[in-house]
């Protein structure tokens, strides 16, 4: 997980401080953080943002972190442009290792890679010895959000779209609509 700049929920831990046993992590989300977050992912608002996270140290030097993002969020519906709220439910399972660690690397066979698509994720990278467990979980809630948000029983009309098609294709969409129309 690279250093990226703060987000608005950020919470960092010192992985070198963290118990054998974990250290809890709670996030809630004040009114102008919630703000931040529903313009940061364009949606019309977040009332709600919270996180409860464990990070536990993961093998020599690697950190595990799991627990739960929730989340309720107003986001414009794609057909109406009417708000549709949500609730975002995500489970957080992450593993990080410091940059450079030998777990971070994938094994080599005969000189190719080998992947599992069912296997574990790699684990992610951090430098020096601060995380960020507010910027993960802010990923997760993005994981979460309907990129095509619908109100219930909103149809697009098949001319609107097709009219919309016409127009962004241009005149090779109307010659072969016209030619498909003749057979």
């Amino acid at each position: 997980m690279p250093d990226k700049k703060k987000t608005p929920v950020s919470c960092e831990v010192n992985v070198h401080r963290l118990s054998r046993k974990g250290m809890p992590v709670s996030i809630e989300a004040d009114e102008s953080e919630c703000k931040a977050l529903a313009a940061t992912h364009d949606l019309l608002s977040v009332e709600r943002f919270a996180a409860v996270l464990t990070v536990r140290p993961w093998k020599a030097d690697g950190v595990r972190i799991t627990g739960k993002v929730e989340a309720d969020i107003t986001q414009s519906c794609v057909v109406t442009l009417d708000p549709v709220t949500s609730h975002i439910e995500e489970e957080v399972s992450a593993t990080l290792v410091p940059e450079g660690s030998r777990l971070a690397r994938n094994e080599v066979e005969g000189g190719e890679f080998v992947l599992d698509a069912e296997g574990p994720d790699m684990p992610d990278t951090f430098l020096g010895s601060i995380i960020d467990a507010g910027a993960l979980a802010e990923e997760f809630f993005t994981l979460g959000i309907d990129p095509y948000p619908r109100k219930p029983g909103a149809v697009m009309e098949a001319s609107e779209v097709e009219e919309d098609a016409s127009k962004a294709a241009g005149p090779l969409y109307e010659g072969l609509r016209k030619l498909g129309q003749k057979s």
